[in-house]
């Protein structure tokens, strides 16, 4: 095998391992913040559907934040991306420290805006670093590869609300023999006490990972990294080509679908084992048996990647992701659970593999800006939980429970998926 060809060339197999690390990082804040949607929603006693807020600014920090991004690192380097990204990163969670000693879940909500301003910097720097650390042809394995650890970061995220931040949740403890919870029941002064003990274990959880971060970039600010920029500053023309490629067009709307669907499936995971009279805390592992999932598949798509066209193995996981999320609506019980469950098997390849088609005929001085509407695409995150929580909070949809019901928003994603996989199948066997 040639030097050009290897997957990762032997000269930047340092600046690779560095970059990589970082989407552990921003995994690890992914999924300890997806089940404090259900925390919140009992401590604060919200509707599922502004409980689900968490999930809006947490998201929507990306969408605001992903082109000032794309500008200042074409302006400056991917080095000083990433430290702003770092520094944003940590500020949000310790802003966590005034959240919980004001008991406001409006501040929550800001400071999650705020750290995922970080995590924009990070993504829209981390992506097309990662792609361009190579050769073209490689470009998708070797972001699959980098996107492998995103999921480990993921389960650290999942494995510290697990075992950390939801048992020693009190709020969660109150429960009738049916398994329902009843904290709203409580007389006022429990309630005041046991919300002031909830809200300082969520915040120890962020702030310890704030200190974390801060380390990583005191790190990252004293190794010397390659003296690479995004491109230039220049930007004219550069929307103009992006809207007129269609591959990318088609694919920045396929990723708003599909990371609105990954959301909507591990935020309200929580909430469909609890409709079976399932703990938080019981219901996480579910979670975490998700990701495991999603990260092994991860690996399992990267090496079929060798063998099969990575369009192709889109198509294929996208219908069989749809087809577990059709089980999770009709199939109540614990049957529905687990097709809900198996879903992130066929989740695994699809952000980094539309990402990678997307970009793919994108030159290298578009590529910076068209990675940030790529990164923007994470809006489907923030605008479609809300609108699932409302679903939930009917309670039955036509005799049918609502949790199960709400299930066919991320359907309707996955088909979109999959349709966008199938006609660049097209697309190429055509020019082929």
């Amino acid at each position: 095998m040639s030097e050009k060809s290897k997957l990762v060339q032997r000269q930047v197999i340092l600046p690779f391992i560095l970059i990589t690390s970082l989407f552990a990082l921003w995994g690890f804040a992914n999924d300890i913040t997806n089940p404090m949607v259900a925390g919140f929603q009992t401590i604060m006693e919200l509707s599922a559907a502004k409980a689900s807020l968490i999930q809006f600014a947490f998201y929507g920090g990306y969408a605001t934040m992903a082109i000032p991004a794309a500008l200042f690192i074409r302006k400056y380097s991917y080095k000083k991306g990433i430290l702003l990204g770092l520094a944003l990163y940590a500020l949000g969670a310790f802003l966590f420290i005034p959240a919980a000693s004001l008991q406001n879940f409006t501040f929550f909500c800001l400071s999650l805006y705020v750290l995922t301003f970080g995590l924009a910097f990070l993504e829209t720097t981390a992506n097309p670093f990662i792609l361009s650390l190579g050769d073209r042809e490689t470009s998708t394995r070797r972001l699959n590869l980098s996107q492998a650890f995103n999921p480990m970061g993921s389960l650290a995220g999942m494995a510290v609300a697990s075992w950390v931040v939801l048992p020693n949740l009190l709020s969660d403890k109150h429960r009738d023999a049916a398994g329902k919870l009843i904290f709203d029941t409580l007389p006022e002064a429990v309630k005041t006490q046991e919300r002031v003990h909830d809200l300082a274990v969520i915040r120890d959880a962020y702030v310890a990972l704030g200190v974390i971060v801060v380390v990583i970039l005191v790190i990252i600010a004293l190794t010397k990294m390659p003296g690479s920029t995004a491109g230039g500053t220049r930007s004219k023309g550069t929307l103009g080509r992006l809207w007129h490629n269609t591959a990318y067009r088609e694919g920045v709307l396929a990723q708003v679908f599909y990371v609105g669907a990954q959301i909507m499936v591990w935020t309200f995971i929580i909430q469909y084992a609890d409709n079976l009279g399932i703990n938080k805390a019981t219901a996480q592992k579910y979670n975490i048996i998700a990701m495991g999932m999603f990260l092994c598949f991860r690996f399992v798509a990267t090496f079929l990647m060798k063998y099969v066209n990575s369009r192709k193995l889109l198509a294929v996981f996208g219908l069989m992701a749809a087809l577990c999320t059709l089980g999770a609506v009709l199939l109540v019980g614990t049957t529905g659970l687990v097709c809900l469950v198996a879903i992130s098997a066929f989740m695994s390849l699809m952000f980094p593999t539309i990402y990678g088609i997307a970009l793919e005929d994108i030159n290298a001085e578009d590529r910076t800006l068209g990675a940030a509407f790529l990164v923007m695409a994470i809006v489907g995150g923030a605008l479609l939980p809300p609108l699932q929580g409302h679903i939930i909070d009917l309670g039955t949809v036509a005799g049918h429970p609502a949790v199960n019901v709400s299930f066919a928003l991320p359907l309707v994603c996955f088909v979109m998926v999959t349709l966008f996989a199938i006609r660049r199948c097209r697309k190429c066997e055509k020019l082929s």
